[in-house]
């Protein structure tokens, strides 16, 4: 039997473990390191406490930090499929004569572009990027107005806050940056944080986060809402089971679509 580690051993090789597996399970640790769940829980707690990793349900993931806002075609060009198959399963869900609020960002991009055509369906979104590429997309959709910001094509604001003031929708699709189980949903300026914030207090049903696998575990500068807010995640199926089991331990439900590189 190997000579057992000392405290800051153990965690300097679970930051390693994290470090390339981004994800790590408990029980994985225990087996790795040769000790106990008992002593990996306090390992994990120490090094949380430190802001190195978040626990998840069973296990932890690695805190990353986004430390600023990408140039919209930037992220565009960040997983592309996987963010066009979870427009196209995001927008199915949209029925006849919903009233429902889409927000900027890629992901977002991708639901309003899947939106069927159904004049009796009206969206109303800060994502100017959709919109210019929508054209006549055969279902009703507004813009919220407000100050343009030019970093993530949207709209934002004093003026989009009045007009989203006189609206109630009974879906709300929410691209974030980052979804965390103990930092929950989170984007990286304070204007489009707010109107997050809005399109959320007029949802009266369910409020759907659309984010790809890689946001999973980070966080970003401002919190939309709390993990226990979100009713459905729509993601890829490369979220790990780890995140499934950590959402459904919070009453948030997964669905997953298939890319191309992930066949179902």
């Amino acid at each position: 039997m190997s000579k057992p580690l000392i405290p800051a051993q153990r965690r300097e090789r679970i930051q390693e473990y994290l470090a390339i597996h981004q994800i790590a399970r408990s029980a994985d640790l225990c087996k790795v390191l040769e000790i106990s769940e008992a002593t990996v829980r306090r390992d994990l707690e120490w090094l949380e406490q430190r802001g190195i990793l978040e626990r998840t349900h069973g296990g932890a993931i690695l805190s990353q930090r986004m430390a600023f806002e990408q140039e919209y075609q930037q992220r565009a060009q960040h997983h592309p499929e996987e963010k066009k198959s979870i427009g196209e399963l995001a927008a199915s869900l949209i029925e006849a004569g919903d009233i429902v609020f889409v927000n900027s960002g890629t992901t977002a991009t991708q639901v309003l572009l899947h939106i069927r055509k159904d004049p009796s369906i009206t969206v109303f979104t800060n994502n100017v990027n959709a919109a210019l590429e929508l054209g006549d997309a055969g279902y009703h959709y507004c813009l919220t107005g407000g100050e343009f910001q030019s970093r993530s094509n949207s709209l934002a604001g004093r003026f989009a806050m009045e007009n989203l003031r006189q609206i109630y929708a009974n879906k709300a699709f929410l691209g974030v940056d980052g979804i965390s189980a103990k930092h929950g949903c989170t984007v990286p300026t304070d204007p489009e944080a707010e109107v997050v914030r809005h399109m959320m207090e007029r949802t009266k049903g369910q409020i759907i986060v659309v984010a790809d696998h890689s946001k999973w575990g980070v966080v970003s500068n401002f919190q939309v809402a709390s993990i226990d807010e979100v009713d459905k995640l729509i993601s890829d199926d490369g979220l790990a089971s780890s995140a499934i089991e950590s959402l459904a331990a919070h009453g948030v439900s997964c669905l997953l679509a298939s890319t191309p590189s992930n066949p179902a």
